[in-house]
């Protein structure tokens, strides 16, 4: 019978759709990755998600984020976000953490019950707690590496991260998991070296922080922020979900 779905049946059949509807996917971090990771798991039809993240939508967020518009801006991403899954697919169950993810707040999420986790998060305490979880309890996990301060966006590929090149954040997450014997990890990464950005303090942040006021982390708060672009983190995030598409329906290659 049609149905929104049915462009994507013809591709992955009735029973490739199955699986995705009965799959359920927690995706860490809503951001310029984030973001389009869940538009593009949403339309290919996962029957519930689950999306985690602190942060409001902030002015500076409209130059990459697919959730950002004039009219979102001061809204909670997790609030916004479930709004457009239940515009796309009304038949979709959405489960909102409106916090930051770290190791102390980890007993909240129950990792045994998802098929799927996607790290979008950018703090490595946080991507190392997911992914030693994940692989804890048997379950796929795929991590974004660095995303920003990039260009070019047909550098971006899926790796392993012991095989990520010019990539610092990759740099420092190999380290941390080999020390912590994980062998293997899939990651979406970028083998273009960083563009440094303008040093042009009007445009930064730290000198000029527009974030909501009554945000709970502010950019003040980052070591550094990178520039970033309208297409990277979108070609990221799309990658993502590809996999984690390819990986629940069962598709080699």
């Amino acid at each position: 019978m049609l149905n929104q779905f049915s462009r994507t049946q013809l591709l992955l059949g009735a029973e490739g759709m199955k699986k995705l509807e009965n799959a359920r996917v927690a995706i860490f971090g809503i951001g310029g990755v984030g973001g389009y990771t869940v538009e593009a798991l949403v339309r290919s039809g996962i029957g519930t998600i689950d999306i985690i993240d602190d942060d409001k939508v902030c002015l500076t967020n409209l130059n990459r984020q697919l959730i950002a518009t004039r009219k979102t801006i001061g809204k909670h991403k997790v609030d916004v976000m479930k709004d457009r899954v239940l515009e796309i697919n009304p038949k979709a169950i959405v489960n909102t953490y409106q916090c930051f993810y770290l190791p102390e707040n980890a007993h909240e999420f129950d990792f045994s019950q998802y098929d799927y986790v996607v790290d979008g998060v950018d703090t490595v305490t946080a991507k190392i707690d997911l992914i030693l979880r994940a692989k804890e309890h048997g379950v796929h996990v795929i991590s974004c590496m660095g995303a920003g301060n990039r260009l070019d966006a047909s550098k971006v590929m899926v790796t392993d991260i012991y095989k990520t090149q010019m990539d610092p954040l990759a740099r420092v997450m190999r380290r941390e998991l080999r020390k912590r014997q994980v062998k293997s990890l899939k990651v979406v990464t970028s083998t273009e070296a960083p563009t440094r950005p303008s040093e042009d303090m009007s445009l930064s942040c730290r000198s000029n922080c527009v974030c909501p006021p009554d945000v709970e982390r502010t950019c003040l708060e980052r070591r550094d922020i990178p520039g970033s672009i309208s297409y990277v983190p979108a070609v990221a995030g799309l990658m993502l979900a590809s996999e984690v598409i390819r990986d629940i329906v069962g598709i080699e290659g």
